[in-house]
């Protein structure tokens, strides 16, 4: 590498280096804070085990179908199981999944729980 330093009052203040040694340098600085980013996501990956959504999933979800029975599915519940452990009738969970039913907060959060989803993954289509 071919630098020349410019120095104020004997002390360094600029190197001043090739153009396109500038640009190679300035790649590798680039690449390594990406690895740095990399490593970080990994070690709060590690400690938290933060869920990701499969591709299948996020699909179907931007298809338009009903988030609830995306992720019941998902779950590898059926309508009747998953009725079972909130304390509705199966058919209460179809007409949610149909967007027919208005089911309440504590509903939902109950549904979330058991699908260990957030509430808000399965409001909206």
């Amino acid at each position: 590498m071919t630098t020349k330093i410019l120095e104020a009052n004997g002390k360094p203040v600029y190197a001043i280096v090739p153009y396109d040694e500038y640009i190679a340098l300035r790649e590798l600085a680039e690449d390594a804070g990406d690895a740095a980013t990399l490593l970080e996501f990994a070690r709060r990956r590690g400690k938290t085990a933060e869920p990701t959504v499969p591709v299948e999933v996020a699909d179907r979800l931007l298809a338009g179908v009903p988030p609830l029975r995306v992720w019941r599915e998902f779950r590898g519940m059926t309508a009747r199981e998953l009725a079972g452990k909130v304390g509705v009738t199966p058919a209460h969970v179809s007409k949610i999944e149909s967007g027919k039913g208005d089911p309440s907060l504590g509903l939902l959060r109950a549904l979330a729980g058991v699908l260990a989803v957030d509430v808000d993954l399965l409001v909206g289509r």
